[in-house]
């Protein structure tokens, strides 16, 4: 389990990657934090259970996120 936090890292530092050469800082850097995130967690070996719960606790945080940012931010067209 902890290599697909490895894996994780790895596919956030290309997408960090195509983001900055795109010209979008902030989501490079979004990203680059994550790939820092990724990579710390994977050499970290915790327990199954742990990787599966801060997994799903990441994938919570990322809808919620996303959510409120296309909600409120974005705004609705009328």
């Amino acid at each position: 389990m902890a290599r697909m936090f490895r894996v994780l890292g790895f596919w956030t530092l290309v997408i960090g990657l195509m983001a900055f050469a795109g010209d979008m800082y902030e989501m490079s850097l979004l990203f680059f934090f994550q790939t820092a995130a990724f990579f710390l967690l994977g050499y970290l070996n915790f327990s199954e259970r742990t990787y599966l719960m801060m997994f799903w606790g990441y994938m919570v945080l990322a809808f919620l996120g996303f959510t409120y940012w296309s909600v409120f931010e974005m705004g609705i067209p009328l």
